[in-house]
This record gives C-alpha cells, structure tokens and sequence, in this order.
C-alpha cells in the first residue's frame, strides 16, 4: 500500500525496518544524553499520544500551538500531530510579545500545548483564547486541562494513527520571525514538507543511517523522514550566537555525528573556537549569507572529503539554490567588490526567475515582467516546496504571490522572495539584499545592501557594516553604519575616514554619505542570530542626522 502524503509517513516504515535504530537522541539534566527515542519507539509512542488527543477532539485539520522547547516531548507531539492531520502552529519564543499575542490571537487555534511557563505566560497575557483543549508537558495539570503524560496513557495500544493526509491538506502554520516586517503565519501543506524532505535528501546527498546535529531544532523534524538520527545539542536554539562551543564539539564526537546544520552565528562560534571536526562529513549553513572567512575557517577544520553547504531559501519556500563553499570562495572577490553573494544554481524541480523591482502586488504572472538578462530585480520562485499563501493575511499573500496559467491549462503558484538578485552567465543566482532594505538616492540610483556591505567588511578593524537609508524613498541618504570588532582599538573616525576612502573606490559606495560608528553589537534576527535589523540601525542613524543637524 502507498504511503499518504505526510511527512509522518516514512516513520511506521523505519520503526518496522530499523526497529532499534536511535531517532533522537536529547539532552537532560546538566547536559547528560540520557534520553533517547529509537525508531520503534517514536512511532509507538507518538501514536499513543496522537490516540489521546484524539480521544479529546483533536483531528485533521485542528490547529494546535505547540510552545515546547526541543525535548523528547516536542518530537511526540509533533509526529503524532501529523500523523493526526492535525495542523500544528509553531511561532519562535524570541519574537516580540505584543507580535507573539497577536501571532496567537490570528491563528485561531483549538489547542494550546505547552511547558508549564507557556500555560502561565498563557493565562496571564490572555494567549489564544481561543484555545479550549490546553495540554501541559508538566506533570501536574496545572492551568491546563490534561497532562501530555495522561494524554499518551489513554492511548496506549491504539496502533497506528497515521490518517490518509492528501496532498493539499494543512499540515503545519510556521510564522517567521518577523525580523523584516509583522511575523507572517506560513500555510504549510502535506506536499510542501514532503517536497521539502525529498529535495533537501537529493540536493546534499543524504543516505539513511547517518548522524545529524541540528542546532536549528524544526529542521531535526526531516531527520525521521530520511532515515537520520538526530543529536539535538546542547545549547538555547534562540541564541545560537552563544552556543558554547565546548558542549558542541563534545556531543559531536561522543556520537559521531556526520552531518551538522547552523545559522551563520552558529558557524562563527565553531570557527572561533578553531577545534578540528574530523566526524563531519557535510555542514550546511542557511538563514543568511555565511561571510567567505567563515567558510574558509569551516572548511579548514573539517575534513579534506567534506562538504560545506549554503543552500538559499525562506519560510515560504526552502530549498531555492544552494553553493557548496569552496565555490563561494572563489566568488569571494567578485562578492567583495560589488557582485553580491553568490547563492549557486537553483535547486532541481524549481524555476527561478528575476522581475523588475516593484513594490505593488502582481495577481498574474506575464513574461513581460522579467528582468533583462544581468540585470538586479526581484527574485521568484515556483517549485514544489514553494507555499501558497499566509494564514488568515490576504493582503500579505497578494503582495508575495503571483497566479501562473501553465501551458497544459493548469495553474501554480510563484512566490516573491522579497529579496534582490541577479543571474550570471554560468546560471548561478547572486543574492543583492531585501527588497524593502533598499537605498533609494535617487530616481537613477539604488543601492543594495549586499552589493555594498562585503565592500567595506575587507577593512581589518570591522566586524560588521550595515547601509540604511534615511528619509523618504527616492530621496534617501544613504548611510553606513559600520561595528568594530572587539579588541581592534581602532579609532572609529579614523575608521570613518579609511571607509569613506574605499567608497571612492566604486561608482556605486560614492553615493554613501554618512558612515556612523554603532557603539554595540548590531542588533540581528531573534531565529538565526545573523540577520542584521537594518530597521531598528536605520531608525538609530536618523536620530544622528538629526542630532548633528541641530548642532
């Protein structure tokens, strides 16, 4: 018999083939890994626990936010929600709590599934009120109407659970971060995640039976459906920035693990710490651009024969392109003088296309919008991983949705990734920066972020620079907020005077008309800790302009 289309659908197979084989693998108290779910296990017990929720109402189609950190408990929950048809609502802990209410209030869940903190958080901040099913991992039920424990014992010798999910069934709400705008709710379907498992498997290569590290915990979610075990580290997935590295290498080389994923703050924090990774055999990297000195620190650490992967996407579609690093890093000089960063060849299965910049909505996809050949312009993509709309946000679905009508009748969905590009001659996509983080100087002049950034990021005393424009769009001045590194000592007008320099250097930096010193880290994106708030920079430089202009 032919599997549903859910991404629970490889784990019954697996629990019968490789019965014994450890699924996940968690750490406890003081770090020890003394938890651990085989295969066997995580079916079993997900089906008993998908049965009790059953038994209470929850099937296909029910929305449920599920606030629980990377425990086994978030694993269970997660399958036997699936296996369900049920439709979990996943937003990050770190967003901003008046967005993370309103996160709650729009998805309009039945349930609510949590750590004992997020019922209380629940029951003092008026979270999803609509929620009448409230279950805690806890092991008492308090301020909530069951225990996850009572729920999995009144399941018990159910067997499977898994529902016959069809392609465009809801399988999962995942709102992004909102580090460039209000936190979106992302209509996952059943084929979406099946697309996504299937492209990730072939794009990297991956075979059954090796050992993943994910340190960004939904991507350990995969790792059942291709036959992986995961070893979810040790560390505050919100934070990656602060991961210690310590605790990272040690569980690495305890169990062998071949593969690792990480956000570019991730990757800096094994670099600096300089410790070979002789068990790697694959890194991939995504959330943001890895800088080219990050990649070749990794790419020195790890084994001759391993690869290092920066695979291209978004929430609303993922995988788009992807480079391996050693590619990149031939690229670097074309990066570092104004090229952009280079992101590779689009995935198999999607077509990927630049259309002229334009801010407004587009209902129907037309050749005619295409961007000439070499030229930056917005990217898009329609694939099978590629998501339809948001939930419950009309506006914003018309805003990053084009209809496509098919030469055989048919009909798909083209995405707009909000982000700028352009294709060289060999095919290979380079990135340019975000859309709405343009520098508009003028109606003939504007200024990517990405085309500007890496220019200035070669002066030996940055640790980072960040252009933002102020004032209104089309008559912006273009500015360069720039962080040192620590411990440099440099004298920041020093460093001011050496960057306005360099900006003679290149048609397109000349435009820069301030360079401002930020006297702290930069703030950056609370899901990979890489991605820079040019907004909140931009909002900080105004004050400054101002403030000089009443001196």
């Amino acid at each position: 018999m032919d599997e549903p289309c859910n991404i629970a659908s490889a784990l019954p197979r697996l629990a019968r083939e490789c019965p014994d084989r450890v699924a996940i693998r968690c750490p406890g108290r003081n770090g020890r890994y003394d938890v651990a779910l085989s295969y066997a296990q995580l079916d079993a017990r997900s089906d008993a626990i998908a049965a009790g929720l059953g038994k209470r109402g929850i099937g296909r189609g029910t929305r449920c936010v599920v606030m629980v950190r990377p425990t086994p408990e978030f694993f269970l929950l997660m399958f036997a929600l699936f296996k369900l048809g049920a439709v979990p609502v996943l937003i990050d802990p770190g967003i901003d709590k008046r967005a993370l209410k309103q996160c709650l209030a729009q998805a309009q869940a039945a349930a609510f599934i949590g750590i004992p903190l997020a019922l209380l958080a629940r029951a003092l901040l008026g979270w999803a009120p609509s929620a009448k099913l409230r279950v805690t991992t806890g092991r008492v039920a308090l301020l909530a109407d069951v225990t996850l424990a009572q729920i999995e014992a009144d399941g018990q010798g159910a067997g499977s659970q898994l529902a016959a999910t069809a392609p465009d069934d809801e399988a999962a709400v995942l709102f992004t971060s909102g580090s460039t705008g209000v936190p979106k709710g992302v209509v996952y379907r059943h084929r979406h995640f099946v697309a996504q498992t299937a492209m990730l498997r072939d794009m990297l290569g991956i075979e059954a039976g090796g050992v993943d590290f994910p340190t960004f915990p939904p991507f350990a979610l995969f790792d059942p459906a291709l036959g992986l075990t995961s070893v979810i580290p040790d560390m505050d997935p919100t934070r990656p920035a602060r991961a210690n590295p310590r605790k990272l290498h040690a569980a690495i080389a305890r169990f062998q693990a071949d593969q690792l994923f990480g956000s570019p703050a991730l990757m800096r924090v094994l670099a600096e710490y300089g410790e070979a990774l002789p068990t790697l055999r694959r890194v991939t990297s995504a959330g943001a651009p890895v800088p080219p000195e990050i990649v070749q620190r990794m790419l020195e650490l790890l084994p001759p024969e391993a690869t290092f992967w920066t695979p291209y996407g978004a929430t609303e579609c993922l995988p788009v392109a992807v480079i391996e690093g050693r590619e990149l890093l031939e690229l670097r000089a074309r990066t570092e003088t104004g090229a952009g960063t280079c992101v590779g060849r689009p995935v198999a299965g999607n077509t990927v296309r630049i259309i002229g910049i334009d801010d407004n909505a587009i209902a129907r996809w037309s050749d005619a919008l295409l961007a000439p050949p070499g030229e930056v312009g917005e990217i898009t993509v329609a694939g099978p991983s590629a998501t339809d709309a948001y939930f419950g946000r009309e506006d914003q679905t018309a805003l990053a949705k084009i209809r496509e009508t098919l030469p055989d009748g048919g009909e798909r969905v083209v995405h707009r990734m909000g982000d700028l590009g352009w294709f060289d001659a060999q095919g290979r996509l380079w990135f340019c920066g975000r859309k709405s983080q343009r520098v508009r100087v003028d109606a003939l002049t504007t200024l990517c972020t990405e085309q500007v950034e890496p220019i200035f990021n070669t002066h030996p005393a940055i640790a980072r620079t960040a252009l933002v424009g102020v004032g209104a769009s089309g008559a912006q001045t273009a500015v360069l907020c720039f962080e040192l590194r620590p411990g440099s000592g440099a004298d920041s007008k020093e460093v001011a005077d050496e960057l306005r320099h360099i900006a003679d250097g290149f048609a397109h930096a000349a435009k820069i008309d301030v360079f401002l010193h930020y006297p702290k880290p930069f703030p950056v994106d609370i899901r990979h800790n890489a991605k820079i708030g040019r907004e909140k920079l931009a909002a900080w430089a105004a004050t400054k302009i101002a403030a000089a202009g009443r001196e």
